[in-house]
């Protein structure tokens, strides 16, 4: 459920809402194996989880799903090469955006895809604050991707969303502001309290970098598992170095189909002039904002730009 300066907050198979969590640390013979939110383990020693209570990981099950991010999109630096799994076992990647105040972000939107399909999870967009502006622009944007979203305004009840989080272990992602947090709080309304007990065993810190999952109220009398979210509010973008440049094309599926036409090896970009990209988007098969933000990744992977400040195709900074 958590990790916190070699403590990890575990549940039991089978424990409920109110039973106690368990508090373990790593055994020495997991070696640099990493433990993370999401991971499936065997514990051994006192799994209790009473007062002062510890136990031992000794065991990490083979992980289904693995979303991963980098500092820096380029390889070749210290940061790129820096991998860092974010959560391990997640079925589904809660992309929340705001439709106003910040302005979407379709670049963010765009690496957050590639980090899912690359990942093997399924991405669902939901766009807060739609009570301020329309979604139409966003939409337009994505429309040939088919993406499931759905709007959410300050006062919409939240069933849709809940049921698509029914039995799913769902990572949400977002930038400061798109009201992630109050998404989450309404959630599981004892989030907070979640979050500084299992973080307790940490002097009672949630640091901005360290990722939660919260376990999802269970409905009357509902016996289907409700499923759990795990916060990150510390991923605030995702380098891609990770993901090779083919790959990079699993978060523009609208693009995939011209590829076809493009010469061995090709480059995809700008200054090749036999890439077929250009013509499909020229015949209105796609929209060239999504080629140019599928280009500056891959430019940002060669390190000819800064993926922090290179303007999204809307005009907003990533």
């Amino acid at each position: 459920m958590a990790v916190d300066r070699g403590r990890y907050t575990c549940v039991l198979p089978g424990a409920g809402p109110d039973d106690p969590t368990v508090t373990a640390m790593r055994a020495r013979e997991l070696g640099r194996k990493s433990v993370v939110v999401g991971d499936r383990v065997g514990l051994v020693g006192d799994t209790s989880g009473s007062s002062g209570a510890l136990a031992r990981i000794v065991r990490i099950e083979p992980r289904r799903s693995v979303l991963r991010r980098t500092a820096e999109d380029d390889a070749s630096t210290a940061e790129g090469r820096l991998e860092r799994v974010v959560v391990a076992n997640a079925d589904q990647l809660v992309i929340v955006s705001a439709l106003a105040d910040p302005p979407p972000r379709t670049g963010f939107i765009d690496r957050c895809l590639v980090a899912a399909y690359d990942a093997d999870i399924e991405p669902l967009l939901c766009l807060t604050k739609a009570d301020l502006a329309g979604p139409e622009t966003v939409l337009d944007y994505y429309t040939e991707l088919e993406l499931p979203y759905l709007l959410i305004r300050p006062d919409s009840p939240l069933d849709a969303l809940r049921s698509l989080l029914t039995g799913r272990i769902s990572v949400l992602v977002g930038h400061s502001g798109v009201g992630k947090s109050t998404l989450v709080n309404r959630l599981v309304p004892e989030a907070e309290r979640a979050v500084g007990t299992v973080s307790a065993i940490g002097r009672g810190r949630h640091t901005s970098t360290s990722a939660v999952a919260l376990r999802l109220p269970a409905p009357p009398d509902a016996d289907q598992d409700p499923g759990w979210i795990v916060d990150t509010p510390g991923v605030r973008s995702f380098g891609l170095a990770h993901v090779s440049a083919e790959s990079l094309l699993h978060g523009f599926p609208d693009l995939v189909e011209a590829t076809a036409d493009c010469p061995a090896n090709c480059p995809h970009t700008a200054d090749e002039a036999d890439c077929a990209l250009d013509a499909w988007v020229a015949t209105g098969r796609a929209d060239p904002r999504r080629l140019a933000s599928y280009r500056r990744l891959l430019a940002s992977r060669a390190g000819e730009t800064d993926p922090r400040t290179e303007p999204d195709p809307r005009g907003h900074p990533e």
